[in-house]
């Protein structure tokens, strides 16, 4: 666990330091940058972290090919953002709240809900939404997991729970009246919520330069008393680090942090089948794709004897027959009835809505 608090949320907060550069511990060249920070990771740590981002880019195209097979519903692709999200889920505790967006299946998977509950979620099954886990199922609606996650950490706060609110929404998240509200809502209550955007470079097709004028996403939190960083967002080891810090400062009572990171996104918006081809060039791609944080992390642990090529592949053949298993247990699951979506829409079926589920029921019977 990093002992070293990489950034001062007090300072930041009171107008007595800044974040100028994004917060790196490994630069894009491997080369460490904070060696007080990297010094504090063990090698078991710096082994976890790799593997899981390794776990993500196969959970990543396995699902993708479950999805142009018709066996998938909706998925959001994460192939470039593995960094951002092991890296801060990997901070989290056990007894701490997830408010995920529909991004953000991978650490909700992290979190405690199974591999395939996330598929049965993917399919809209009510099944999907019943995981153990200390989160609510991902939210489809953009920016609205900040809000949720401002009530939840009010309620952390009044229970005096030993816990947070971690949540998550990308740069065009971080446009919509919800992000805001959620934002200024646990700033005014001071509520323990750590707010991520993953600024990945677009909302669907909408690049993040005409989404805002604002020069970063971070500096968003300012207005509602927030203080925030920038974080390399293709760095593990600094998102790790920053979420750790901010977790802390946090359960010390001083409110929330808003955490920006930059990463990006390499492939579609979803598995709906956008083409990235027709609003990105190769040109624009081609630097993010040279700082993939698992290349950037696979040198480090190869240079320090800690990784092979050999150990990789063996990895990812594991992982990817562990997802055909999920798919196989979610495919047991029978179809839901559309009787039976109807009779959960509210607690009291309206008088349209009973008419509804006795037309169906009788359909259903055939």
């Amino acid at each position: 666990m990093a002992k070293k608090t990489v950034v001062d949320f007090a300072a930041i907060k009171k107008g007595l330091a800044d974040n100028p550069e994004p917060i790196q511990v490994l630069n894009s060249k491997s080369e460490v940058v904070n060696k007080e920070v990297f010094e504090s990771f063990s090698d078991d740590q710096l082994v976890e972290f790799m593997e899981k981002m390794v776990w993500e880019r196969a959970l990543h195209e396995q699902t993708m090919n479950f999805s142009r097979q018709g066996r998938m519903g909706f998925y959001a692709p994460t192939a470039g953002e593995e960094a951002s999200e092991m890296g801060t889920v990997l901070a989290m505790e056990a007894q701490d709240y997830l408010l995920p967006a529909y991004r953000d299946v991978p650490q909700l998977i992290q979190h405690g809900a199974t591999v395939s509950e996330a598929f049965l979620w993917s399919r809209g099954h009510v099944e999907g939404n019943k995981f153990k886990a200390r989160s609510l199922m991902p939210q489809i609606i953009i920016g609205a997991a900040f809000v949720e996650a401002a009530g939840v950490g009010l309620g952390l706060k009044m229970n005096k729970e030993d816990a947070i609110a971690f949540t998550y929404t990308g740069d065009g998240g971080s446009s919509q009246g919800d992000s805001y509200e959620g934002m200024n809502f646990a700033g005014a209550y001071q509520a323990p919520v750590l707010f991520i955007i993953q600024n990945n470079g677009y909302a669907i097709s909408t690049p993040r330069i005409k989404q805002t004028a604002a020069p970063t996403l971070a500096q968003k939190g300012v207005a509602a008393g927030i203080p925030s960083v920038q974080v390399d967002g293709m760095d593990i080891l600094a998102c790790y680090a920053v979420a750790k810090a901010a977790r802390e400062y946090m359960l010390a009572g001083n409110g929330p942090v808003l955490i920006e990171t930059l990463t990006y996104r390499y492939g579609a918006h979803s598995s709906a089948g956008d083409d990235p081809k027709r609003y990105r060039s190769e040109k624009e791609e081609k630097p993010w794709f040279d700082v993939d944080p698992l290349i950037r992390m696979r040198k480090l642990l190869t240079d320090k004897g800690l990784w092979s090529e050999e150990k990789e592949e063996k990895l990812i053949e594991e992982y990817k027959n562990s997802f055909k298993e999920a798919i196989k247990e979610a495919d047991q699951v029978a179809p839901e009835k559309v009787s039976d979506m109807l009779k959960r829409t509210f607690e009291v079926p309206t008088p349209s809505i009973q008419e509804q589920i006795k037309e169906f029921e009788a359909k259903e019977s055939n």
